[in-house]
């Protein structure tokens, strides 16, 4: 009688998310009330703001190498943290070769993860059962990690220096962006763990997101200043959305919780960065076309769904960012440069 009435309650609460619109849970796309964390890549820090008031917590040294990315566990309570190098893409000399793993509750480091011989994750994805996917760029591989082991249990080969990756809200497939060296997005079966097949993508791919429903990939085209949106039935280009309001290529996206808004940013060469944010039932609409930091890199959704915070790595600020009104509201220093975020 009660696993009966459980089913019952899970099925209510299930049709209530749906009659609201509200997509099921993707784990690379969290939100949550315990907490902001945020990578100061300029500055080799973890750091960790209260995130209602924006105030500064805790935050502590990732050493002389820099952290780049993070993954949230499915159950909120770890992050993991790839640990990058002392540079940039395709200048970097001392590569990285870990992944650090930090306890939400205490904000601080329990262990690492040896990723070697492989060298420069930037990119780290997480599935719902915990299992993490890493890119190394330096090595060209998609690496398949099971943290409670901490080995690594696969090896992908994806022919391209993947940066950034997105996979699948049901973990059945990754799409690897190769930044400037190929023009291809790589396509790899996690069921088989292999890469299967290239979207084309002119001058390379930078930022790139999945929808919560998984029937799309949103990416970055280096060449042009365009998202492409991939059909992820059939892995092909089915449109092209043109950046409004500014001529320069785009550098990341984030999509919200509830697939309504994709943000974009564009590097402003050290200058102010350009925020579009766009309707995704509506991508050829009017974009409103904001004004952030320097170098604006990274996302964060609030849970209230209204709310977006804008990572600065050129000067080490967070944008705060009212979808609604589309508007800035204001803006608080968190570091010396910010290169992605995350409330949990």
């Amino acid at each position: 009688m009660r696993n009966h009435i459980r089913s019952i309650s899970l099925t209510a609460g299930l049709l209530t998310l749906l009659t609201l619109g509200v997509a099921a849970d993707d784990p690379n796309n969290v939100t949550g009330n315990n907490g902001l964390i945020l990578i100061d890549k300029r500055g080799n820090h973890i750091r960790f703001f209260n995130p209602a008031t924006f105030a500064p917590q805790r935050f502590f040294s990732t050493g002389p190498l820099a952290p780049h990315d993070l993954a949230i566990s499915p159950d909120r309570r770890t992050a993991y943290i790839p640990i990058y190098g002392d540079g940039i893409y395709r200048k970097n000399p001392n590569p990285g070769q870990s992944i650090l793993v930090v306890d939400l509750a205490s904000q601080a480091v329990t262990h690492t993860i040896d990723i070697s011989p492989h060298q420069a994750p930037p990119g780290i994805q997480v599935d719902a059962n915990g299992i993490l996917y890493v890119v190394a760029d330096i090595s060209k591989t998609l690496l398949v990690i099971d943290p409670r082991t901490r080995r690594i249990e696969s090896v992908i080969d994806v022919q391209g220096t993947g940066h950034w990756l997105a996979i699948l809200p049901d973990a059945s497939k990754a799409y690897v962006a190769n930044q400037t060296d190929v023009e291809f997005i790589s396509v790899v079966d996690l069921k088989t763990r292999k890469m299967i097949g290239k979207v084309p993508s002119k001058g390379g791919t930078r930022g790139i997101v999945a929808s919560p429903d998984g029937r799309r990939i949103y990416a970055m085209e280096a060449g042009e200043p365009d998202v492409l949106v991939i059909d992820t039935a059939t892995d092909t280009v089915v449109d092209n959305v043109r950046l409004q309001g500014h001529s320069q290529s785009g550098y990341k996206l984030r999509i919200s919780p509830d697939g309504r808004t994709i943000v974009t940013c564009s590097t402003g060469g050290g200058q102010a960065s350009f925020i579009n944010i766009i309707d995704t039932a509506n991508l050829h609409g009017p974009q409103a076309v904001l004004q952030a930091g320097t170098n604006s890199m990274g996302f964060a959704f609030a849970p209230d769904g209204k709310t977006v915070l804008v990572a600065n790595d050129g000067d080490g600020t967070v944008t705060v960012i009212d979808t609604a009104a589309k508007r800035v509201v204001s803006t608080f220093k968190a570091g010396a440069g910010i290169e992605t975020l995350s409330y949990f």
